[in-house]
């Protein structure tokens, strides 16, 4: 996520701006959705190693709560305890932390961003901004500005979300 570049509007080119939005906005959705993905994923993985852990107590007591007949707080403890158990509640953690910052990240595009470009293009209608003296090729705009865009995301695909 390149969250402060993307939120970023150009004053000077608000009509591309506004072509970019829906598509800008759609971007963080899928984000957003990718990692809600990872941790629901990783709530599953880390039920399923706390059930193993659970049934690895019952299997051998002794060997993992010390007594013949662990109550449930013996074996919660030893499960909670468990180096995989640990590990994998920590990355769930840093996931959700992650899940806040693109869910926050989704609204203030979708939201704010969209809010933002609206303010603008009616400051623009009141004649805020000097505007050019000539009309501007759309066509031409739109091209420059995509391709502007396209050489952005390939810049930003090469730079890896860290898990």
């Amino acid at each position: 996520m390149n969250y402060e570049d993307d939120m970023r509007i150009d004053e000077t080119a608000l009509d591309m701006e506004c072509l970019d939005q829906a598509d800008l906005a759609m971007k963080y959705v899928r984000i957003y959705a990718d990692i809600k993905t990872e941790v629901e994923e990783k709530e599953e993985e880390l039920k399923v190693i706390r059930s193993e852990l659970i049934a690895e107590a019952n299997e051998d007591p002794v060997k993992c709560c010390g007594k013949d007949k662990p109550n449930a707080a013996d074996i919660e403890a030893y499960y909670r305890t468990h180096k995989d158990h640990q590990e994998a509640k920590r990355e769930l953690i840093k996931l959700n932390h992650e899940l806040i910052l693109a869910e926050h990240a989704k609204n203030e595009v979708g939201f704010t961003r969209k809010a933002m470009l609206e303010g603008l293009i009616t400051l623009h209608g009141q004649q805020y901004f000097a505007g050019p003296k000539v009309p501007r090729d759309l066509s031409y705009e739109a091209k420059i500005w995509h391709d502007r865009k396209k050489v952005n995301r390939g810049v930003g695909s090469k730079l890896k979300r860290t898990k």
